[in-house]
């Protein structure tokens, strides 16, 4: 009991640090990201907090998986290095007696990790869809930020409007700069205002400037007009990538085993398995070797982390693309992990190879 609990109580508190650190950095990276995304026009300024909490949620599962491997190995890492473990295998405890504690203190983060990625992850998905969606719905006069250069949904055009009035449909001292079927125009007008014509978005522009440069012939021509209309866009009248299969409920995507979908339940199933696996993992292949110091063994172990998040990533583009099978990807991948790391804890506990276990890195028990 005092055996268990000790060893909870360390990893609870490396868990929580960890997980304190890795979520700041990630809702930083996210924010600026997400605040260069609305300075361009693709998401609205005032959801900012709203779009990269929905962001954050779907990273969770990846961020308490790395948590609770670092925990593991950071609280091993201590304990080795503080001669704790020589004392709990000097009184019987093998490194087997450690499985239990490390399952009991990870069962929760495993149920989190699984509900966030069976169900959060796609609603998560689905919400931000839905924000940008109806962001870019708007009309782009509605959505420039009086006085600052936009980029259209589509990226073919720039346009710059200063709105002096409260209607959101009207602007003045208009730019607009565009690159469309091989010729690069620059508009500029005094006022302008949003129509919407058999679902084409349109400003129709009043008492300006037009010039037009032929990238093939290189011709240019310059007009004047006292009324110019310039599409902007096509009206969306609501999500346009509904069938995505990151925003499909788990279920539905059971419901239609296609490979695409195959692919994004071997993603979320995936997850789900790596967060045992890794602690499993973090638990047989740390150790500490005084003569590399107490940073190699945690260099090892997140880069082992990267290497087996990267094969995650690439089973699932394989079994979208029907490159191999759902199961057998799943059972070579992550069944493979599980049996190594089985087998090494297994090694590590009976002291078997003896001669080769002090050449790998950490050498020791």
């Amino acid at each position: 009991m005092l055996f268990d609990s000790s060893i909870r109580k360390e990893l609870g508190r490396a868990f929580s640090a960890t997980l304190v650190v890795l979520v700041t950095v990630v809702m930083t990276v996210l924010l600026i990201r997400t605040l260069g995304q609305a300075t361009i026009g693709r998401v609205n300024p005032s959801e900012v907090l709203l779009v990269m909490g929905y962001t954050v949620l779907g990273h969770l599962p990846t961020i308490l998986t790395l948590s609770l491997f670092v925990a593991i190995t950071a609280t091993l890492t201590r304990m080795y290095a503080a001669s704790e473990m020589a004392v709990w295998f000097a009184s019987g405890q093998g490194l087997l007696a450690f499985v239990r504690p490390v399952l009991r203190f990870a069962w929760p983060v495993l149920l989190a990790v699984a509900v966030l990625a069976l169900a959060v992850w796609p609603w998560a998905n689905h919400q931000i869809r839905e924000l940008r969606d109806r962001y870019q719905a708007r009309g782009d006069v509605e959505r420039v930020a009086p006085g600052r250069f936009i980029e259209s949904a589509g990226g073919q055009r720039v346009f710059f409007i200063d709105k002096d009035r409260a209607d959101a449909d009207t602007g003045s001292n208009i730019f607009i700069a565009a690159h469309e079927h091989g010729k690069e125009t620059v508009t500029t007008a005094q006022s302008g205002r949003l129509q919407v014509i058999q679902g084409e978005r349109f400003v129709v522009l009043s008492r300006g400037h037009r010039l037009e440069l032929d990238s093939a012939s290189g011709q240019t021509r310059v007009s004047e007009f006292v009324e110019y209309g310039n599409r902007i866009g096509t009206r969306l009248v609501g999500p346009t990538d509904n069938d995505s299969p990151t925003m499909k409920p788990t279920l539905a995507l059971l419901s239609e085993p296609m490979p695409r979908h195959l692919g994004e339940l071997s993603w979320r199933v995936g997850l789900i398995l790596a967060a045992l696996n890794c602690a499993i993992f973090a638990l047989a292949a740390t150790r500490v070797n005084p003569r590399v110091g107490r940073s190699a063994g945690l260099v090892f172990a997140l880069f082992a982390f990267t290497t087996y998040y990267n094969l995650l990533t690439l089973g699932e583009s394989w079994i979208a693309r029907g490159r191999v099978g759902f199961g057998a990807y799943l059972l070579l991948l992550h069944g493979g992990i599980l049996l190594l790391s089985a087998g090494w804890l297994l090694a590590r506990h009976h002291g078997w190879g003896g001669a080769w276990r002090r050449r790998l890195p950490g050498g020791g028990r």
